[in-house]
């Protein structure tokens, strides 16, 4: 199973990340989050995200 993200956590990598149900079903709806940013509310209780394009210009790697 994948990592999944809740709102209002900071996001690790930037990125397309999909919405998912309580369950993990998939949505279809996607946002786009950049590392260090809080991920935004959900439209729904109970969803979280899941990371499915990771950003490709290295600018989204995690930094320390």
């Amino acid at each position: 199973m994948q990592k999944t993200f809740k709102p209002g956590e900071k996001s690790n990598r930037s990125g397309q990340f999909e919405i998912v149900g309580p369950r993990g079903g998939r949505t279809g709806e996607e946002r786009t989050v950049v590392i260090r940013e809080p991920f935004p509310p959900t439209p729904k209780s109970g969803q979280k995200y899941v990371l499915t394009d990771a950003s490709k210009n290295g600018a989204g790697k995690g930094r320390k």
